[in-house]
């Protein structure tokens, strides 16, 4: 997030795209409802009627994949209106021309057509948006989990810019992160490029740094993202695995072909804290503490580095994360040795100038939000206040285009996945939790009552679901909340997993499959 949860309860206007907060982040999601009681609007476009559209002033029900024609429609109101902020525009922002040039072609009724939404709720959207004095926009990844996942960040980017929501309170570019440490796993380098801080591994300055912080020779190289190691292991370039706190026998697209990719390697280590579906597949089982067995921090969506404390000690013979790499390396011959995680950090702050204040002293109490430059920083509420951290705000205009897989006559129903509020990923946990498996036992699919009927199902009736990648089945839910010939099911659960029918199309920036659309038919199981 540019911004801070905090922030929210004073803006003027929210923008929830491809975000159902309440249930995937409650604590957001209440902090929304309070800054509605304080008088702020709010437009939420998602392809189903989730709880936050019955507070917005305006909902667009989209179809999925045309979150880029949305933005698209919706700036070009702002500009035929000239509700843009020009002086923002021209003192802190590039490529404005480019962006009018294609904006121009999008008018609302083009992206009333596209998205099948009225175009008076797109006028009225972007009039929203543009005359509200701080306006923050909220995505999570209905926005990102597309072949254009890039492009549709990079549009969220564009319309605040336009409307110079960026580097003020109370506004700003706000991804919502889908785990509690996903922010600070990418902080530490958890990405191909990456080192930690967010430092290039292919820059030459970067890689002789590290290597003299650590007294060891670097690869420049830049590794593979996650569907790129699992077609490698497919084709049998990639010999080895070591999967750490993941289980995509349930959360990665197209589980038939994850499960041969893992059935291929030479040898696979799964660290984790419960066993899994991937575990299953493990040579090697390692068996890791819980965050309640162990000392350490989590980075959360806001950038706000907070301690984790041990309450227990960990259970049999499980090590924190942190112990079981270390003795790993050790083994391998690298013999740096830590005492304790506050020791790691204090290593971190040394390489990673985000983190260059950080301690376990000074986040004893309340935690810091990154970047803290040193020790006297107080950590930064809000991103690109003085100026945008690259120099300038640069536009980077997409065109639409169609999902990856469109329905046709042999697979007519758009399929899409996403999250409920009582179960978390894959449910390592939350499975094992006899309240919540009351609530929420087993899959289901949401279909629209007029596709319903058409098909002969009732409430409750089991169906298949088939696509070109696997077929499954799971049980009706019969639903206004989702559109005619749109079905929706949460991926959590590992019986009749949705992930066998969603389709590993990637972006080919970000390299993110296209889990939020896939072409897939349904029949009623006699």
């Amino acid at each position: 997030m540019t911004n801070s949860i905090e922030e929210i309860l004073n803006t003027d206007a929210m923008f929830v795209i491809g975000s159902n907060t309440t249930e995937n982040h409650p604590i957001i999601g209440s902090t929304m409802k309070q800054a509605i009681k304080n008088g702020a609007k709010l437009i939420v476009a998602d392809p189903r009627k989730i709880e936050l559209a019955d507070y917005a002033d305006v909902f667009l029900q989209l179809k999925p994949g045309t979150n880029i024609a949305l933005l698209n429609g919706m700036m070009n109101v702002i500009l035929e209106k000239g509700l843009q902020n020009k002086e923002y525009i021209e003192e802190r922002c590039e490529n404005f021309e480019e962006l009018k040039e294609i904006i121009k072609e999008y008018t609302p009724e083009r992206v009333a057509e596209i998205c099948g939404v009225n175009t008076e709720d797109i006028i009225k959207a972007a009039c929203i948006y543009a005359e509200a004095d701080k306006a923050g926009i909220y995505y999570t990844m209905g926005i990102t989990q597309h072949t254009t996942g890039t492009a549709g960040v990079m549009s969220v980017s564009n319309l605040a810019l336009l409307c110079g929501n960026v580097g003020k309170e109370s506004s700003g570019v706000n991804p919502l992160r889908g785990q509690n440490n996903v922010q600070g796993a990418c902080d530490m380098g958890g990405l191909p490029a990456d080192l930690p801080g967010y430092q290039k591994v292919f820059k030459p300055e970067v890689i002789e740094k590290f290597e003299k912080a650590w007294n060891a020779k670097l690869s420049s190289k830049v590794g593979m993202t996650i569907p790129e190691i699992f077609n490698g292991a497919h084709d049998g370039s990639i010999k080895f695995l070591y999967i750490m706190g993941e289980n995509p026998m349930v959360s990665d697209p197209d589980i038939n072909h994850v499960k041969k990719s893992l059935e291929n390697v030479d040898f696979l280590v799964v660290q984790d804290i419960f066993m899994t579906e991937t575990s299953a597949f493990a040579d090697v089982i390692l068996p890791a503490a819980s965050f309640a067995e162990k000392d350490g921090t989590f980075s959360n969506t806001e950038r706000r580095i907070q301690r984790v404390r041990k309450a227990i000690n960990p259970v049999g013979d499980s090590k924190p994360d942190w112990q079981i790499l270390m003795e790993l390396m050790n083994f391998l011959g690298y013999k740096k040795t830590y005492s304790n995680p506050s020791e790691i950090m204090d290593e971190i702050a040394s390489v990673t100038p985000s983190y260059g204040g950080i301690d376990y002293e000074r986040i004893e109490n309340v935690g810091i939000q990154w970047p803290c430059l040193d020790k006297n920083h107080p950590g930064t509420k809000y991103l690109h206040k003085t100026a945008i951290a690259r120099g300038r705000g640069l536009f980077m205009p997409a065109e639409y285009t169609e999902s990856a897989e469109i329905p046709d006559k042999n697979y007519p129903y758009v399929f899409t996945t996403g999250r409920i509020l009582y179960h978390y990923h894959t449910r390592t946990m939350t499975g094992r939790v006899d309240g919540i498996n009351q609530i929420a036992p087993s899959s289901y699919v949401e279909i629209n009552e007029t596709t319903a009927n058409r098909l002969g199902i009732e409430n409750g009736d089991r169906v298949k679901l088939t696509s070109r990648r696997g077929q499954i089945e799971t049980t009706a839910k019969i639903t206004e909340i989702i559109d005619d010939d749109v079905l929706f099911m949460p991926f959590h659960f590992a019986d009749g997993a949705a992930n066998y029918l969603t389709n590993s199309a990637a972006d080919p920036i970000a390299k993110i499959a296209e889990l939020k659309v896939a072409a897939v038919k349904i029949e009623k199981v006699n």
